[in-house]
């Protein structure tokens, strides 16, 4: 698969980089032989904030025939896109390529209509903007990422890994972006619905262990009942404490990570084993199939035999 990412004038390296690092794991891995390049009106060049030069830039003609086009960040002044980039952004989507705007980069995007009447997200601060100029979007400042099948944005900064790692789960499958997350020493995946921009993003080192702790214990224990007192105990903490540091760490409340764990778990055993998805309900700790089969279809819209049936398939 060949995925073009938009290089803008003045962009940093840390976001040019992050889908480059991501999809270029999976070629590194032997996952699947994904390639990207770098792509703008003009090709050559382009400088970065931090004052260096990249070079290896193609024109638009090669971005023809990429199956994924990435728009990585944009002009933090909100500025419209040129005629042209608009004009091709619309005729990638028109023949099909998945088009991905991170961080700042949903702006054009939207800009070029197709965002219209849809939910998207993109960084905290550009809400106001985005609002003013398209007030038909959906823009939800509690989510990492908004994923619609042909049209992918995320949240500021830090939310691109998490948005890329969620196309390659989508593209390939739980366990191939449990390996590039494992590979980059990232989190394999932190869940769409989790709060973009946190009050307090860095707890006390005490507090960060005795989560880490307790989330780690979890994992290994998903088939069991895990409600916020148990969690509570395996950090060592009082419930009121761990009610309070879980989500000033994490961005979301225990009851939602652990359902995100378990969704994750029930996708991986789908994709990997041959067990019935009465086992795997058992064993991801949904406790009924009747309760799996639910949550799948809140948040993938399909039921787990579905979701198997397309995996396979794909």
């Amino acid at each position: 698969m060949r995925i073009g990412i938009y290089a803008v004038e003045g962009t940093t390296l840390f976001h040019l980089s992050v889908p480059q690092m991501v999809f270029d794991e999976v070629a590194r891995l032997g996952i699947a032989p994904w390639e990207t390049f770098l792509v703008n009106e003009n090709g050559g060049s382009v400088g970065t904030a931090e004052g260096y030069a990249v070079t290896g830039v193609q024109d638009w003609g090669e971005a023809a025939g990429a199956e994924v086009l990435v728009v990585p960040t944009w002009h933090a002044d909100g500025r419209l896109a040129g005629h042209e980039m608009l004009e091709r952004l619309v005729a990638a989507h028109a023949r099909g390529a998945t088009i991905v705007g991170l961080c700042l980069g949903t702006i054009p995007v939207a800009d070029a209509g197709l965002l219209a009447g849809r939910a998207a997200v993109t960084h905290w601060q550009a809400f106001g903007l985005l609002s003013a100029r398209h007030p038909d979007l959906e823009l939800d400042e509690t989510v990492l990422y908004v994923d619609h099948g042909d049209v992918l944005t995320s949240a500021g900064t830090a939310s691109g890994l998490d948005a890329c790692l969620h196309l390659v789960r989508a593209r390939l499958g739980t366990d191939a972006a449990n390996k590039v997350a494992r590979s980059l020493v990232i989190a394999p995946h932190r869940e769409g619905g989790q709060a973009q921009y946190i009050e307090r993003p860095v707890p006390e080192q005490d507090e960060q262990d005795q989560l880490s702790r307790a989330m780690a214990w979890a994992l290994e224990h998903l088939g069991a009942p895990l409600p916020a007192s148990r969690l509570a105990r395996a950090a060592h903490m009082s419930p009121r404490t761990f009610a309070r540091a879980f989500p000033a760490a994490t961005g979301t409340t225990a009851a939602v990570w652990v359902k995100a764990q378990r969704l994750d778990e029930a996708r991986r055993l789908l994709e990997t084993t041959d067990r019935s998805v009465e086992q795997i309900a058992g064993d991801a700790g949904w406790g009924s199939v009747v309760t799996m089969r639910q949550a799948f279809t809140r948040s993938l819209g399909i039921s787990p035999t579905q979701y198997r049936r397309q995996f396979r398939d794909r």
